[in-house]
C-alpha cells in the first residue's frame, strides 16, 4: 500500500498511508477509535465507503485476502446454519465435511457438531469470530486482515486465538492485525504502524514503536460501594434453550438492586449473552421468571409495555448490526427517546445530541450513517441510544471491547456516574476483567449455562482459575 488516501464528502478518513504485509509476517495497525484502521484494512479487499474518493496504490494477490471483521455477524448469513455455509465454501475448494471440521478445529471451536447446527445469532460473539476465521482458512487466504480478532473473548480463548493466528502466520500467511489490545500486538506483531486522524504518526519494528506508544489514561476509579438499595430485578429458576432444544441456561437465580453493578463473566458460549437477552426480552425460549420491582416481566419484548421496555435496556456487543444502515446515528438515538420517553422530535434530538456528546461523539460525526463510524464509536453510540430511554436496568454486553484506552475510560466513568447519580442498576457482561473489577459490586461466573461461583469481584474472579489456565494455554 503506497500513499493511500480515502476521502468522503471532503473529509479524509485515511490520508497518505503506506505499509507492507509480507508472507509469514504480522503488521499491526494501532490507534484510537476512528483513526482509520478499519478503512485501511478494508482497502486490501478493495472495499471503500460509499461515495469515497480514493487515490494511492494497493497491490494484493487476487482473490487471496481473507477478512475477520470486528463485528463477525456481518460476515455470516443470518438465514443459513453455520454448517451449510462452511460446507459450501469447502466444496468450492474441492473439500468436504472433513475439511470443515479441520478448519473449525484450527479456529479453536472445540464442539463443531453443536456449532454446525446453529444459526449465527445462536452463537456467542467469540464463537462467531472463530467461525469467520474458519471461513477464511477454508477459502485458502494468503493474506488475512483481522480486525480486533480477540475482542469479546475470555482470557483462555484469547490465548488460543493468539496461538492459532501465530500458527497461520507460520504457514506463510501474511497478517494485517487491527487491534486496541497492545498485549496481543506485542505478542504477535513484527511491524507496527500507528494511525492518528488517518495519518501514519509512527511505524517500524514492533518493540521500538510500542515502547513509545502511550497506553492512555488509567482505568476509571472504582465506584463507591454503597449499601444495597431496593431490589429492582430478579431472575428465578431460569432454564433457557436454543431452537432444537439445545440447553443454554440451567437453574439460574440472580437479583439486582438499585445502583448496583453485577458482573457476568465466563468463557465464550457459557450463557452470558443468553441470560442478558432473557432479562431484556430478546430471548423468550425459557422457563422461570424475570421480575421488575417484584412483578413478572413478559418473556418477549413484544408483550412488554412501553414503560417496561424503557426500564430494561440492552447494549449489544455487535453494535453495527443493531443500527439501521440507512439512517443517521443521531436520528436513531432520537427515535429511541421518542418511542421510550414519549418525547417530541425536537426534544428527542436534543436528548440524542447530549447523550452522544457524553460518550465523546460530536454531532458532525453522528449526523452520518453508521458505516461512517468506527466499531468503537458505534459501541458508544449504542450506549447513548440505550440511555435515551432513561433505563433503570442497563444490560451491557461487552461494551468496552474494541475501545481504545481513552474511550474505555470515558465509558467506564459514565457508567459509574449513572450508578451514583441516577441509581441505574447495571448487568455487565464482559471478558474485560479489569473493567469488571472497577465497576462490579458482585460477580457471577457462568460455565456451561450454570452459575458456578458468585460473590465480590476479588473472591469470584480469583476462584475461577483463569490465571492458571492462561499460563497453560498454547501460544
Amino acid at each position: 500500500m503506497e500513499g493511500l488516501r480515502v476521502e468522503v464528502a471532503g473529509r479524509p478518513l485515511v490520508d497518505g498511508v503506506s505499509l507492507c504485509v509480507l508472507p509469514g509476517r504480522v503488521t499491526a495497525l494501532v490507534g484510537a477509535s476512528g483513526s482509520g484502521k478499519t478503512t485501511t484494512g478494508l482497502a486490501l479487499l478493495g472495499e471503500y465507503p460509499d461515495g469515497a474518493r480514493v487515490t494511492g496504490r494497493v497491490d494484493v494477490p487476487a482473490g487471496a485476502v481473507g477478512y475477520v471483521p470486528q463485528h463477525p455477524a456481518t460476515a455470516l448469513n443470518p438465514a443459513r446454519r453455520v454448517g451449510a455455509l462452511l460446507r459450501d465454501i469447502a466444496r468450492l475448494r474441492g473439500g468436504g465435511s472433513a475439511r470443515v471440521r479441520e478448519a473449525l478445529g484450527r479456529a479453536q471451536l472445540a464442539d463443531p457438531d453443536e456449532v454446525l447446527g446453529r444459526y449465527p445469532h445462536q452463537l456467542s460473539g467469540g464463537q462467531q469470530q472463530r467461525v469467520v476465521l474458519a471461513q477464511a482458512l477454508l477459502a485458502g487466504a494468503r493474506v488475512l486482515v483481522a480486525d480486533e480478532p480477540t475482542t469479546g473473548q475470555d482470557v483462555l480463548t484469547k490465548r488460543r486465538m493468539v496461538g492459532e493466528l501465530s500458527a497461520v502466520v507460520r504457514q506463510g500467511v501474511g497478517l494485517l492485525l487491527l487491534s486496541h489490545d497492545l498485549d496481543v500486538v506485542r505478542e504477535l506483531a513484527d511491524e507496527v504502524v500507528v494511525l492518528d486522524g488517518g495519518r501514519v504518526v509512527a511505524a517500524g519494528p514492533a518493540a521500538r514503536v510500542l515502547a513509545a506508544v502511550d497506553g492512555g489514561p488509567p482505568a476509571a476509579p472504582p465506584a463507591v460501594r454503597r449499601s444495597r438499595g431496593p431490589r429492582v430485578l430478579g431472575v428465578e429458576a431460569l432454564d433457557a434453550a436454543h431452537p432444537g432444544g439445545v440447553g443454554a441456561l440451567h437453574g439460574v437465580r440472580l437479583d439486582l438492586h438499585r445502583g448496583e453493578c453485577l458482573g457476568l463473566v465466563g468463557r465464550s458460549g457459557s450463557g452470558k449473552t443468553t441470560l442478558g437477552r432473557c432479562v431484556a426480552g430478546l430471548h423468550h425460549r425459557y422457563r422461570g421468571v424475570v421480575t421488575l420491582d417484584g412483578r413478572p416481566l413478559a418473556r418477549s419484548l413484544r408483550d412488554r409495555s412501553r414503560a417496561e421496555l424503557a426500564a430494561v435496556q440492552y447494549v449489544f456487543q455487535d453494535a453495527l448490526a443493531s443500527f439501521d444502515g440507512h439512517r443517521a446515528v443521531e436520528e436513531q438515538v432520537a427515535r429511541a427517546a421518542v418511542r421510550l420517553r414519549g418525547a417530541d422530535r425536537h426534544e428527542a434530538l436534543g436528548v440524542a445530541r447530549r447523550l452522544l456528546a457524553e460518550v465523546g461523539l460530536p454531532t458532525a460525526l453522528t449526523a452520518r450513517r453508521p458505516a461512517a463510524l468506527s466499531g468503537g464509536e458505534l459501541q458508544r453510540a449504542a450506549l447513548a441510544r440505550a440511555l435515551a430511554g432513561a433505563p433503570r436496568v442497563l444490560v451491557c454486553d461487552e461494551i468496552t471491547s474494541g475501545l481504545d484506552a481513552a474511550s474505555r475510560h470515558t465509558v467506564l466513568d459514565l457508567l459509574a456516574g449513572l450508578r451514583e447519580r441516577d441509581g441505574v442498576a447495571l448487568v455487565m457482561i464482559s471478558h474485560d476483567l479489569d473493567a469488571v473489577r472497577v465497576l462490579a459490586d458482585r460477580v457471577a461466573v457462568l460455565d456451561g449455562g450454570r452459575i458456578v461461583r458468585q460473590g465480590g469481584p476479588a473472591e469470584a474472579l480469583s476462584g475461577y482459575g483463569w490465571p492458571r489456565e492462561e499460563r497453560e494455554a498454547p501460544t
